[in-house]
């Protein structure tokens, strides 16, 4: 046996090789932690579901696959909608490489859609850009631009104060330079997601919004598969961080999925995300 670990694959250490009932004792010792994160958790999803809500006054318009949708379209005739903003700016021809980690990680549409719940992306990048991109990346999911709108601004994702102020991750621009993540109150697009109800109104009534819910930053990691499978994993994100050995790349080694293996690395914001 090995108490101590060893070195492994790439040199990377290796935990300490145990006996099976010395493991057992320490994987129940971990059980008790992962039991009380998932009451934590339970507890988080109803202080989220009591939130008050805000009447979306705002007509919005959207651009998509069934040409101009108000955003009570958008739900599609369900009473929830989620939407993923994803950071696609105009003229960008693809989107951040995070951002499409984060769309890649949606599933079929079809077991929200039995909970009531409609899943849609919404860029800022004109609708032409995106269809291509989807295209490229094999996505089906609904994708929408919102160019001619101030929605991705007053939703704290797209960022220009001649047109709203900033407010990313629920801080001012002053407040994120004040946090050392002034790069944020300069960045063009940021990520995010939003969520919006659509309670039963009258056949003949303009049906009311109501946004509920956004989150940013470190906020969406949750809905990213591939962290949360890679987090069962002895060397976790691989991103050199509390703990985990860097395989390569540190927290900017996300690619999108048909670049992995080649030299193509844009800058991306999602590096500054997941560290808000």
């Amino acid at each position: 046996m090995n108490p101590g670990g060893s070195r492994g694959r790439k040199g990377m250490d290796t935990p300490a090789i145990v006996d099976p009932a010395t493991w057992l004792q320490a994987r129940r010792a971990l059980l008790e932690l992962e039991k009380e994160e998932t009451r934590r958790r339970d507890r988080i999803n109803r202080a989220r579901r009591a939130l008050p809500a805000v009447r979306v006054e705002q007509p919005y318009e959207f651009t998509g696959p069934d040409g101009v949708r108000t955003l009570a379209e958008l739900f599609d005739g369900r009473g929830q909608l989620i939407v993923l903003h994803l950071m696609f700016g105009p003229g960008w021809g693809r989107s951040c490489a995070g951002c499409a980690f984060h769309a890649d990680a949606i599933g079929n549409l079809a077991h929200l859609h039995a909970r009531d719940t409609t899943l849609v992306a919404v860029s800022r990048a004109p609708y032409s850009e995106l269809t291509a991109f989807a295209e490229r990346m094999g996505w089906t999911f609904p994708w929408y631009s919102s160019a001619g709108s101030t929605f991705n601004y007053d939703f704290g994702v797209s960022l220009d104060e001649r047109v709203a102020p900033v407010l990313w991750n629920y801080r001012s621009a002053e407040d994120l330079r004040q946090a050392g993540l002034g790069a944020l109150a300069e960045a063009e697009e940021l990520n995010g997601v939003s969520v919006f109800l659509r309670p039963e109104s009258p056949p003949d009534a303009v049906p009311d919004v109501l946004h509920t819910y956004s989150t940013y930053g470190r906020g969406v990691e949750l809905l990213l598969g591939t962290y949360m499978w890679l987090d069962l994993t002895p060397h976790g994100r691989g991103e050199g961080w509390d703990g985990m050995p860097d395989l390569g790349g540190g927290l900017n080694w996300v690619r999108l999925h048909d670049e992995y293996g080649t030299t193509v690395a844009p800058p991306c914001e999602h590096t500054f995300c997941i560290s808000a």
